[in-house]
């Protein structure tokens, strides 16, 4: 079944302009369509909608060290709350933090990339409010965090 993310503002890019009260299909782990809310609820009429406030748009790479946590699940779950669904490989630096990484669908990347929303594309989303706080992320067509 297609879900519909939809936001007060969609982001192609993060630095593309905002499409107003726009939306994003997912159905598995990709991208069905991206655009107006009614254009995309007309096109998929059984999807169910999540509406999230603030500023949907790709999800993000992680630049950096993984953030400190007791268990390398710990870890890549810190990253996944930040709006992240990849990191590099540098800081990828135990087996136990790769197969974390790997069963949580997070990509390791051999450099920064730049992201987007693209129909047929990996389904990685991520909702930011208006000081920049990550309200959700969707991770290869999964809910992976939501802010409470």
């Amino acid at each position: 079944m297609e879900t519909i993310h939809t936001a007060d503002a969609v982001r192609i890019t993060w630095d593309s302009d905002a499409v107003k009260n726009g939306a994003v299909v997912v159905g598995r782990d990709r991208i069905g369509a991206v655009g107006k809310l009614d254009d995309v609820r007309e096109a998929f009429p059984k999807a169910r909608v999540r509406s999230w406030p603030g500023t949907l748009g790709p999800a993000r790479v992680h630049e950096g060290p993984l953030p400190d946590a007791p268990s390398p699940r710990e870890r890549v779950h810190a990253v996944l709350k930040l709006g992240a669904v990849a990191v590099l490989e540098e800081y990828v630096d135990s087996a136990e933090l790769r197969a974390a990484a790997e069963r949580n669908d997070v990509v390791v990347l051999p450099r920064t990339r730049r992201t987007a929303l693209v129909p047929t594309g990996r389904a990685d989303l991520a909702v930011f409010d208006e000081a920049g706080e990550c309200v959700a992320t969707v991770c290869a067509g999964r809910l992976v965090h939501r802010r409470r």
